[in-house]
């Protein structure tokens, strides 16, 4: 009996993609201002999808999808802005593992819109999650919760908001080279005032300037982030088309911290103390709990009722 191998391939390709594009962010976050590298990071890869959408199909989003898309590229500009800021002054573990905290987050988050049931579990794992986080803010003069920490915590909880928004959204007709072309378009759109209005003349020099130093790996960069982002959601959505059931995935979405940390030994020279570790493990430990143990719980009962 053979195993078809794609959709565990598929999924790797996604998170190795998305540890790309965490690795590449902390390298632009050095020579970009926030405000420009998060409008970059969502009009190339609107440019990317628009053109790919234009070789194979192409689709206008109706009147309604245009609100639900305008609210899945707020949570997405929103989650971004607060992923740069953190990932320029935390290490890329920290950063990715504060983002991937975004599944817990949405129980709650439904239970604001949408009135739905919290499980207790639901809250353990939160309290398990910021006892992390307080463990990362222990430094030498005591508990300090820097903006950083908090700033990337928020980048889990608008990611939340984005995938609860791109479930309403994928209902409709459109395909997902079209959701993301048109929400990363809106998502542009979006961040663009930051650029021209909220950074400063000076800012605004120096990154001109920091431009003009990198100018020959800059666009090269780019062009690579916006395939990272294009190759993240195109073979993840591969990955569940081809995948028996969405547990069968769920185990590989966490390699993305594994890669994460091969790129953080590989280039950067930012070792974590025993307090970091243990907050990161806790929070990693909490967003597994989060998935894996309704499973285990429908499992067992599936099994009491069969008896």
């Amino acid at each position: 009996m053979t195993t078809d191998l794609r959709p565990v391939i598929f999924m790797l390709i996604s998170t190795f993609s998305l540890s790309l594009n965490s690795l590449l962010a902390k390298f632009l976050s050095d020579s970009l201002s926030i405000e420009m590298l998060s409008f970059l990071r969502f009009l190339f890869p609107a440019v990317l999808l628009l053109w790919l959408m234009a070789l194979t199909k192409w689709a206008v989003p109706d009147r309604k999808m245009w609100q639900a898309l305008g609210l899945r590229a707020f949570c997405i500009a929103a989650s971004q802005l607060c992923f740069l800021f953190a990932i320029n002054r935390l290490s890329l573990v920290e950063t990715v593992v504060l983002f991937s905290t975004g599944p817990l987050f949405i129980p709650l988050l439904e239970k604001l819109l949408f009135k739905t049931q919290i499980q207790s579990a639901t809250l353990i794992n939160l309290a398990i999650t910021f006892t992390g986080v307080l463990l990362m803010a222990d430094n030498t003069s005591g508990v300090v919760l820097k903006p950083e920490l908090l700033v990337g915590l928020g980048a889990g909880i608008f990611n939340a908001g984005s995938q609860i928004s791109l479930y309403r959204v994928s209902k409709g007709a459109l395909s997902p080279i079209a959701l993301n072309a048109w929400g990363f378009l809106l998502a542009a759109v979006i961040t663009l005032p930051l650029v021209l209005f909220q950074t400063d003349k000076s800012t605004l020099q120096q990154t001109a300037s920091d431009m003009a130093d990198i100018q020959t790996l800059l666009l090269p960069m780019l062009i690579l982030l916006a395939v990272c982002i294009v190759n993240t959601q195109v073979f993840r959505v591969k990955a569940y088309q081809l995948a028996n059931s969405s547990s069968q995935l769920a185990p590989l979405i966490f390699t993305n911290l594994i890669f994460s940390s091969v790129w953080q030994v590989m280039f950067f020279n930012q070792p974590l103390e025993w307090n970091k570790v243990t907050g990161i493990s806790l929070i990693v430990i909490s967003t597994l709990f989060n998935t894996f143990l309704p499973l285990i719980v429908r499992k067992i009962r599936v099994r009491l009722i069969e008896n």
